[in-house]
């Protein structure tokens, strides 16, 4: 009950209004994202780097309502491919979805966006994680990342949520092109004709794309590139230590070597974990949103974990 109604609060434009008016909204949400400009997300990666982490950094939107923002973000996106393009040492690539570049508003102005993103990161050397987002978008997204991949670009990856019931047959279709896929639960309201109700279910599918995944790893030897801009077919993004010590054992069972795996965990939650998978020898990439439009993120993050709630309530009594 409480979930749905954060899901719904984080598309609700009178929440939105009255939630970032309050100082201590912001204060709260910068436990989860790095900052409101470029400058911010480059030096966490940084921060990042010097611990020997890989970043994706995602500046924050979704959903915009004009052509003139989609070509906005658009323009964000490429301002980010620019910064990393000018700085061949850090260990980051960048996310995006596609409704921040007009999915929503026209599917052909979306693709002309996805490809002249797709090119400009192809002159910075730099991989895009394309996000999935709620079922309305799914097979839009999926076509389109296929419609790229037509046109030779073999820079992009996908991402598939374990909660959705179609989410094997997806994974299983781009596994025949190796995709590189995050693995994630979901974070979106779903109706119970599409998503798993139960989260005993959502795991047992989670365990069952990882083995998937790491097959496939395992059969093309996918690992991570050199640069750390590339990551392996299998990201396995997840705070849950159930979920990552099933992804460990099984990778270990059928030998894929820890450069085939990468577990890729949000900012500001849980570093110790991250750390901990550091030192055992695996690649681990944080995901790093900043951005003005920071709101729809935050609501979310708050919808996963009721700690997270706690953390916004205590702040909101200190004023």
């Amino acid at each position: 009950m409480l979930r749905s109604l954060l899901i719904y609060l984080s598309k609700a434009a009178w929440a939105q209004n009255l939630i970032t008016s309050w100082g201590f909204a912001w204060r709260t949400a910068s436990r989860f994202i790095a900052g409101t400009k470029l400058e911010d997300a480059i030096r966490v990666l940084r921060e990042l780097n010097a611990r020997g982490i890989n970043a994706t950094l995602d500046h924050l939107g979704e959903h915009t309502s004009t052509p003139e923002e989609a070509q906005q973000a658009t323009d964000d996106i490429f301002a980010t491919l620019d910064a990393l393009g000018a700085e061949p040492s850090l260990r980051g690539n960048v996310s995006i979805k596609l409704t921040q570049i007009g999915l929503g508003l026209d599917e052909t102005l979306c693709a002309e966006n996805l490809e002249r993103i797709l090119a400009r990161a192809r002159q910075s050397r730099t991989f895009i994680r394309i996000d999935i987002e709620d079922t309305p978008y799914t097979d839009k997204t999926i076509n389109l990342y296929y419609a790229m991949r037509e046109k030779g670009y073999d820079n992009a990856g996908m991402a598939v949520q374990s909660y959705l019931y179609r989410a094997e047959a997806d994974l299983r279709r781009m596994m025949q092109d190796a995709t590189r896929i995050r693995l994630v639960k979901g974070a979106y309201r779903e109706p119970p004709d599409k998503a798993f109700p139960k989260k005993a279910d959502v795991d047992a599918n989670f365990d069952l794309l990882t083995k998937i995944l790491i097959d496939t790893a395992l059969a093309t030897h996918s690992q991570l590139s050199d640069d750390g801009r590339f990551p392996p077919i299998p990201a396995i993004a997840t705070h849950d230590e159930k979920r990552i010590a099933f992804a460990k054992s099984y990778a270990e069972k059928v030998g894929l070597p820890k450069s085939g795996l990468e577990f890729q965990m949000l900012y500001g939650i849980r570093r110790d974990l991250q750390e901990q998978l550091v030192k055992e020898g695996y690649p681990v990439r944080v995901y790093i949103p900043f951005g003005t439009h920071w709101y729809p993120y935050f609501m979310r993050r708050l919808a996963e974990r009721p700690a997270n709630i706690w953390f916004f309530v205590s702040n909101f009594f200190k004023g």
